[in-house]
């Protein structure tokens, strides 16, 4: 299978947009997913699915890297928090053929929502508050909800930095840049969980992900820069502009 130079084009361009998404506020293959079936029709979801994985854990990555050398990053929640990442994630690309989307969409859809409207209504959020309990049962809820939120991101995906970014800053005592930091790291986790349980079934096609990966990086950084630009306020902001835009989304492939 081959690419022409300007479907080649469009898509080393959606993948930059897509990098620069993802790592401002995480969603990025709402735009590079649908990008790459609508210039390859013929190409089988499960191929492109993978191939964007192979390009956003390359974005995510470096998005990580750049976020963590500016903010600092508690090394000991990362011991418990990649692992566990890694693992619900390629569980759950091993469980993606056995619940439909149809099911995921509507109940990530109330979740987003409600997401975006505690966001909206309480301003002080994201400010550096945390979960009115002990610290180790906050430590515990975290770790529950980062394996519920990868084996998420496994089986459907759309929507889990948000996610992360929601659980990091609510249930521990972190601003949302912070937050963002973390997730970033995290996010590259779960990606590579799934990531290999697509290499394991043959499913990427690397010429194309290679590319797309490169790209995707490049909008990454330039992401990651106005992450630090921007602070806190604008990554509020972006939540809830993805709050609405993947809730539209979701909501037209459920019942457009």
């Amino acid at each position: 299978m081959s690419l022409g130079v300007g479907s080649s084009a469009v898509l080393v361009g959606g993948a930059a947009v897509a990098g620069w998404v993802d790592a401002v506020i995480g969603g990025g293959g709402l735009i590079l997913i649908p990008l790459i079936m609508a210039v390859m029709p013929q190409l089988a979801p499960a191929v492109a699915l993978a191939t964007n994985k192979l390009a956003a854990v390359s974005g995510t990555a470096s998005a990580a890297y750049t976020l963590t050398r500016k903010v600092d990053v508690d090394k000991r929640r990362l011991l418990v928090y990649v692992p566990v990442a890694m693992l619900c994630s390629g569980v759950g690309a091993l469980a993606a053929s056995m619940i439909a989307k149809e099911v995921m969409r509507p109940i990530v859809i109330v979740l987003m929502l409600f997401a975006g409207i505690f966001v909206a209504l309480k301003p002080d959020f994201g400010e550096g508050e945390s979960l009115d309990a002990p610290a180790r049962v906050r430590r515990i809820i975290t770790v529950v909800l980062v394996g519920c939120i990868a084996f998420y991101d496994g089986i459907f995906g759309p929507g889990t930095g948000m996610f992360l970014i929601m659980v990091f800053t609510g249930v521990l005592s972190q601003n949302f840049l912070a937050s963002a930091a973390l997730t970033k790291v995290v996010n590259t986790s779960t990606n590579v969980g799934a990531l290999v349980v697509f290499i394991i079934h043959g499913q990427i096609w690397w010429q194309l992900g290679l590319l797309l990966a490169v790209a995707n990086i490049a909008g990454a950084q330039l992401g990651a820069r106005t992450v630090l630009g921007g602070g806190t306020k604008l990554i509020r902001y972006a939540l809830l502009t993805m709050v609405v835009v993947m809730s539209c989304y979701l909501a037209k492939q459920q019942w457009g």
